[in-house]
């Protein structure tokens, strides 16, 4: 009967009257029918999309439908609220009702619940067995959420923007859903102060709940929670939760934290900088990054490492508030491999060089209050005997030590002296303790020959793969020949060091060579068999030089000397002959 405008009610009634087995009717678009003392009792499927005249009144008459299991009111733009208790109900649907304030509904078999741009919906009351999603997106205006639904799983009140923190308790044991999963709070700007005691939770989103002060989690079967833009965060207690991983960096303003998660295995609080009191309880936790936690103190790092005793991986970075006494405590984690001290303020590494005896990877960027002598225990007693990768970034080392710690320290896989401002040369030609001094006189066949070199049979062969010693200002001379004995290294960047004039390598591994804007090259010698890509942009050295050194490089594919103002375009046809092997050569457009 939809569309069918001058359908009345008393055309109901007398539908009613002779088809009294009706189960389905549609009388959408009908604007003159209200319903008023129609008695269709059989109906199974009742559609009213867009009829003006239904009302909260009309309730009375659907009421007596005791079989209804379908109800569609989609844009009845006059009913208020609907208040029902239908025993066969499945499925019901109120979509832009604008003037519609309160839904009400008991059914035990109630299984599905479309409510959509309702902006005036306040109140909703539902009492079902069988309804297992629920989703009441962007119900702006919506403050009252009662629901007895012993099934439902799945709870989405996304931009539901006037809920307020006794939402909490309809989520909560004993609030009528004993069995939700997952719920999904998004963008509810009103909520202040969270707090969850539930025993199936296992999924919460709080994302955008810019807000929230405190959250208060009491949830063991937890395993994920979403905290973005969370950022007012001040307090969070995560006691007991399943959570594996944890990321609470995005709550910059968070002071306090507990948490209590037998299975966490990550846990980030990269950011947090003033946070000041953490209670940190998870045996099985393998990875913590505190960078940025300016207030941690070592009761706290204390505390930490004796209740999680299977950290691996600790970042301390810009921890400045971290001192010996909480070093000391990492004696307590045997499986520490990584330990990331950069921008503290130590000036003593022995709790570290007597805690940390299995530790692999070790920086120590901008540490500017280490001593020459800070790092003697490495290169002279042996300490951190498994120690592979070192970073001493931007740190204030003098010329000797660093010297002696090239010289000694053979072990290490990755080596880092990024901006180091007292590292004048990098000369690797030592053999006992006096440096290589190539000939001025350059011949690979001759000089590069393994055979004419005082390659030493007492040192060990350097385990080096990677070194990186970009933007160091006063290198001038950079040397690694066969008597190096780095027959490992395959990573060299030397980029952005302004004064580096001379560069002469013999490597037979080495892959990869950054030479990039190290604006005062102006020598280059090169043996290296296995390189691929040499990056030489913005460097002030002549195509001769190049066509020499990439001649010995029998397997260099890729080439870059973009922004070098001695080569021009026109010059590609020569470094082509010179290394059949190139592949791809980055270069400015325009001629010198």
């Amino acid at each position: 009967m939809s569309n069918c405008s001058c359908v009345t009610d008393e055309t109901l009634r007398e539908i009613s009257l002779t088809c009294a087995n009706l189960h389905i009717l549609n009388a959408s678009y009908c604007p003159n029918i209200s319903l008023e003392s129609v008695r269709l009792s059989m109906l199974t499927i009742l559609k009213l999309h867009s009829c003006e005249g239904i009302t909260s009144a009309s309730m009375s008459a659907i009421m007596h439908s005791y079989m209804l299991e379908v109800l569609e009111l989609d844009n009845c733009s006059l009913l208020t609220s609907v208040s029902l208790d239908l025993p066969r109900l499945q499925n019901i649907r109120l979509v832009h009702c604008r003037k519609f304030a309160d839904l009400n509904l008991r059914s035990i078999m109630l299984s599905s619940i479309m409510v959509s741009n309702c902006p005036a919906l306040h109140r909703i009351n539902i009492t079902s067995n069988s309804l297992q999603k629920l989703a009441l997106k962007k119900q702006e205006n919506l403050t009252t959420l009662a629901l007895q639904c012993q099934s439902l799983q799945e709870m989405d009140l996304t931009d539901c923007e006037s809920l307020t923190n006794s939402i909490c308790d309809v989520f909560s044991d004993g609030g009528g859903c004993p069995k939700l999963k997952s719920l999904v709070l998004d963008n509810c700007e009103s909520l202040t102060a969270v707090r969850f005691c539930s025993t199936s939770l296992v999924s919460l989103s709080l994302v955008g709940c810019r807000a929230i002060t405190a959250l208060d989690l009491a949830c063991p079967s937890l395993e994920l929670v979403c905290l973005d833009g969370c950022d007012h965060l001040e307090k969070a207690s995560f006691c007991p939760v399943a959570l594996r991983l944890l990321n609470l960096g995005i709550c910059p303003k968070l002071n306090m934290l507990s948490i209590e998660a037998p299975f966490m295995v990550s846990l980030e609080l990269k950011g947090c900088g003033v946070l000041s009191e953490a209670t940190i309880n998870c045996p099985l936790l393998a990875s913590l990054d505190a960078s940025f936690c300016s207030q941690l103190k070592d009761d706290c790092l204390s505390a930490t490492t004796a209740s999680c005793p299977l950290i691996g991986s600790l970042i301390l970075m810009s921890c400045p508030s971290v001192g010996s006494d909480g070093l000391f405590s990492l004696r307590r984690l045997p499986h520490l491999t990584v330990l990331d001290l950069s921008y503290t303020f130590l000036m003593n590494l022995q709790p570290v060089f007597d805690s940390c005896l299995q530790l692999k990877v070790l920086k120590l960027q901008a540490c500017k209050y280490l001593t020459d002598t800070s790092l003697e225990p490495l290169y002279k007693d042996g300490a951190l005997p498994a120690l592979q990768e070192l970073d001493l970034s931007y740190g204030t080392l003098c010329q000797s030590a660093i010297e002696k710690l090239l010289a000694c320290c053979r072990h290490l896989t990755h080596l880092s002296l990024n901006g180091c401002v007292n590292m004048h040369d990098l000369n690797w030609g030592c053999s006992g303790g006096e440096l290589y001094e190539f000939p001025s006189k350059f011949s690979s066949a001759a000089v590069f020959s393994h055979e004419n070199l005082p390659v030493s049979t007492e040192q060990p062969n350097r385990l080096l793969q990677n070194l990186n010693c970009v933007g160091c200002p006063n290198i001038r001379k950079a040397v690694i020949p066969p008597v190096a004995r780095c027959l490992l290294l395959s990573s060299l960047n030397l980029s952005l060091s302004s004064n580096l004039k001379e560069v002469y390598v013999v490597c037979f591994n080495l892959c990869f060579l950054n030479l990039s804007n190290c604006c005062s090259l102006e020598m280059l010698k090169l043996e290296c068999p296995r390189l691929t890509s040499l990056f030489l942009q913005s460097c002030n050295i002549d195509e001769e030089t190049v066509e020499a050194a990439i001649s010995q490089c029998g397997m260099l594919e890729t080439l870059d000397v973009r922004f070098c103002p001695k080569i021009c375009s026109i010059s590609m046809g020569g470094l082509r002959a010179a290394c059949p092997s190139l592949k791809r050569i980055f270069s400015s457009l325009s001629a010198s």
